[in-house]
C-alpha cells in the first residue's frame, strides 16, 4: 500500500511539473529582434485597423489618450482595457520592444505573467514583427496618461492565470500570415488586414466553450462575446448581395446598401477603418469578397416585440 501511495504521489509530482512547465509564458529575446527604423506613418496605419483606441481609450472624442478603462464584459467574467499610453507608472512607458513583442505575440507581460485573451493576440500574432515594432514606436508619440484601470472581475477558476498556458497550447499557434502567391497583393494585404491587426475573427467566429474560435466557421458571425445580440456573417453567405465597393464604403462611413447604419461595437470599428487609406479599405473589401460561403450557427429567433435588438 505504501509502494502504491508513493507511486501515486510520484506521478502527481511529475504531472504538475510537466504542466508547469507546458504552462510557461513565452518570451522574445530582445537579441532576437535585428536593428529596425521605425515607420511612424505604419505605426499610426496599424494603430487604427487594430483599434487600440477601441479597447484602450475611455472617451471616443480622445482616442490617442490610452489610459484605459474600457469595460468588456464577457461569459468568463469582466475585463478592463489597461493603460497603454507612455506613461512610465501607469502605462507602457518603460517596456522596451522585446516586452511588447512578447505581449502582441506571445500573450505574455513584461513581468512573465499571462495576458488573457481578451486582449486579441490570437490575432495579433499573425503580425509582422515590423509591423509590431511600427506600433510600438507609434504608439510612444502619444500623450501619457496617469492612472490605472479596475482590475479584472474573473471568478474562479478563470482568475488563475497560469491556466492560460493550457489555452494557448490549443489556440496559440505562433504563425504568422504569409502571403498567398497565388493571390494578388491587394487580396493579400486585405487577408493580412483582416486576419492579423483587424482581428475581425475576434468578433465574427463562434466560440466554443473554452472561448477558443471555432475555425470551421470562421467569419460566419454568432452570438456577440460581449452577450449584446448577433455578430452577422461575413463570408459570401452573408455578404453575397453586397459588392466590394459597399464593403469598403461601409467601412468608410458605416452606411449598408440598405442606407441604414452600423450599431454597437461595429460603430466602434467604423471609427477606426475610416481613419485608413482607401487602398486598405479596398483591400479588405477585395479579401472578404473572395471568401467562399460559410454557415455559421443557428440565429435564434427574437422575442416578439425585441426589435432592434440584433446587432449590426
Amino acid at each position: 500500500m505504501k509502494k502504491l501511495v508513493g507511486g501515486v504521489v510520484l506521478l502527481l509530482v511529475v504531472a504538475a511539473v510537466v504542466l508547469w512547465v507546458l504552462t510557461a509564458p513565452k518570451r522574445v529575446s530582445a537579441d532576437a529582434l535585428p536593428p529596425h527604423t521605425a515607420n511612424l506613418a505604419n505605426g499610426e496605419t496599424l494603430f487604427s485597423i487594430g483599434g487600440c483606441a477601441s479597447c484602450h481609450a475611455a472617451s471616443k472624442d480622445e482616442r490617442e489618450k490610452l489610459g484605459g478603462g474600457v469595460k468588456l464584459t464577457t461569459p468568463f467574467g469582466t475585463f478592463y482595457g489597461p493603460n497603454i499610453s507612455p506613461d512610465p507608472t501607469d502605462g507602457i512607458g518603460r517596456w522596451s520592444e522585446a516586452d511588447f513583442v512578447s505581449a502582441m505575440h506571445d500573450g505574455t507581460a513584461p513581468d512573465g505573467s499571462h495576458l488573457y485573451p481578451a486582449f486579441p493576440y490570437p490575432s495579433y500574432q499573425r503580425m509582422t514583427i515590423d509591423d509590431v515594432r511600427d506600433l510600438f514606436a507609434y504608439l510612444k508619440t502619444l500623450p501619457p496618461v496617469a492612472g490605472k484601470a479596475l482590475p479584472h472581475a474573473l471568478p474562479f477558476p478563470y482568475d488563475i492565470r497560469r491556466a492560460v498556458g493550457l489555452w494557448k497550447l490549443l489556440y496559440l499557434d505562433g504563425a504568422v500570415f504569409r502571403p498567398d502567391p497565388q493571390q494578388s497583393e491587394e487580396w493579400n494585404r486585405g487577408a493580412y488586414l483582416v486576419n492579423g491587426p483587424g482581428h475581425c475573427g475576434e468578433c465574427h467566429t463562434p466560440r466554443d466553450a473554452l472561448g477558443g474560435k471555432k475555425e470551421s466557421m470562421r467569419l460566419a458571425g454568432g452570438p456577440d462575446p460581449e452577450g449584446k445580440g448577433w455578430v452577422p456573417n461575413i463570408t459570401q453567405k452573408g455578404l453575397k448581395d453586397w459588392s466590394a465597393d459597399d464593403i469598403a464604403y461601409l467601412l468608410e462611413t458605416g452606411m449598408t446598401p440598405g442606407f441604414d447604419t452600423v450599431g454597437g461595437s461595429m460603430a466602434d470599428v467604423i471609427r477606426n477603418t475610416k481613419q485608413l487609406s482607401a487602398e486598405d479599405r479596398r483591400a479588405i473589401a477585395v479579401y472578404l469578397k473572395s471568401l467562399p460561403a460559410v454557415d455559421g450557427p443557428a440565429r435564434p429567433a427574437a422575442p416578439a416585440g425585441a426589435g432592434g435588438a440584433a446587432k449590426s
